[in-house]
C-alpha cells in the first residue's frame, strides 16, 4: 500500500523586520503591552513589490533544494492562502512558473489559519489514490497586505511568509503523515474576517479564545488518538502561531509533556496559513526536533476550522 512522508521543508520571511516599538509610533500600543497580551516582539513585513506567490516560491526552492529534488520532480502544487490578489491565475500556478514547471495540477485552499494542515491533507489523500507522486505543499500569506494599520487590534499580530514541504510516496511502513482529522464551527465563522473592499483582516478576540482555549484541546488529542501515538509521545507540538497567549495554554492541555513547543509568533507574528510550516521548518533548521520524531501539527482560526495530523519530522 502506498503511504506518504514529508520529505523536507523549506521556509521563508520577508528581510524588512517591524519591532513593536516602530508600532507603538504609528498606533496607541507599547512593546509591553503587545508582548503581555500576545507575546509578539517582532514579525517581518512583505513590500509592494514582494507578492504572495513570490513568498510562496522562495520557500518552495527551499524544500525542493533541501529534498535534492529539481522542479520537474512535482506533479502537484498546493498553495494555502486567504491573501491571494488575483483569482486567476491562482497563487499555485503562479509558484509553478516561477519555478519552472511544465505540468502539476495546481490548486490553491483557502481556509485562511488552518489552510496548510488541510493542504497538507489533501496531499496525502491525492498521493495515496495514485493521484499524484510527488507534491509541493506550500502555507504563504501576506497578511501586512490586508491589515488596517490604524487598528492596534489587529495590527500588532500580523506577519509575512512562506513554508513548503515536499510531500512524496513511500512505502505504507514507512509512511509519516497521519490521518487529518478536520472540522468547522460555520455559525462562528464571523468570529475572524478577510472581507470588504478593499478587504480586511477583522476578528473578535474574545471568542477566538475562549473557542480555542476551551474546544480545541480535546480535539488535538483527537488527532492524536487517531494517529495511535500518545501526547505525551509527541517531541514537538507545531500549532498554528496565532497569539502565545493561545499557544501555551493550548499545548497544556493537550498534555504534550514531553515536546518542544513552537513559538515563532514571538518573532514571526501571525503568518495564517505560513505559520506552520514555517514554524515546523525553522525547528528543524535549528535542530530541536531528530529526524523520524513525531510531531502533531494543528492549524486553526478563520471560518473556526481546525485540521490537524501527527507527522514523522523529516
Amino acid at each position: 500500500m502506498t503511504g506518504t512522508r514529508i520529505a523536507a521543508l523549506g521556509h521563508h520571511r520577508p528581510a524588512r523586520v517591524l519591532t513593536n516599538d516602530e508600532l507603538a509610533r504609528i498606533v496607541d500600543t507599547s512593546d509591553e503591552w503587545i508582548t503581555s497580551r500576545v507575546g509578539i516582539r517582532t514579525r517581518h513585513i512583505a513590500g509592494p513589490d514582494e507578492p504572495v506567490d513570490e513568498l510562496a516560491a522562495h520557500a518552495a526552492g527551499k524544500a525542493l533544494a533541501a529534498a535534492g529534488l529539481t522542479s520537474g520532480d512535482i506533479d502537484l502544487v498546493l498553495v494555502a492562502t486567504s491573501t491571494a490578489t488575483d483569482r486567476s491565475p491562482n497563487t499555485a500556478a503562479r509558484v509553478a512558473a516561477r519555478l519552472g514547471m511544465a505540468s502539476p495540477a495546481v490548486m490553491d485552499l483557502n481556509v485562511v489559519c488552518a489552510g496548510f494542515t488541510h493542504a497538507l491533507a489533501t496531499a496525502d489523500h491525492a498521493i495515496r489514490a495514485g493521484s499524484a507522486v510527488r507534491a509541493l505543499v506550500i502555507g504563504a500569506d501576506k497578511m501586512s497586505a490586508v491589515t488596517d494599520w490604524t487598528d492596534r487590534t489587529t495590527c500588532v499580530l500580523v506577519g509575512d511568509g512562506a513554508g513548503a514541504a515536499v510531500v512524496e510516496a513511500c512505502d505504507e511502513r514507512d509512511a509519516g503523515i497521519g490521518p487529518v482529522l478536520w472540522g468547522s464551527v460555520p455559525e462562528m465563522g464571523h468570529a475572524v474576517r478577510i472581507e470588504g473592499t478593499p478587504p480586511r483582516f477583522a476578528q473578535e478576540g474574545q471568542s477566538v479564545y475562549r473557542w480555542a482555549t476551551t474546544r480545541l484541546p480535546s480535539i488535538a488529542r483527537g488527532v492524536c488518538e487517531r494517529a495511535s501515538v500518545a501526547p505525551e509521545d509527541l517531541a514537538a507540538v507545531v500549532l498554528h502561531q496565532a497569539n502565545l497567549r493561545i499557544i501555551e495554554p493550548v499545548a497544556e492541555r493537550i498534555g504534550a509533556v514531553n515536546a518542544v513547543v513552537a513559538r515563532d509568533v514571538v518573532e514571526s507574528g501571525n503568518t495564517s496559513a505560513a505559520s506552520i510550516p514555517m514554524a515546523l521548518s525553522r525547528l528543524v533548521e535549528r535542530g530541536e526536533v531528530a529526524s523520524g520524531a513525531p510531531v502533531l501539527l494543528f492549524g486553526f482560526g478563520g471560518n473556526l476550522s481546525y485540521a490537524g495530523q501527527v507527522i514523522r519530522c523529516p
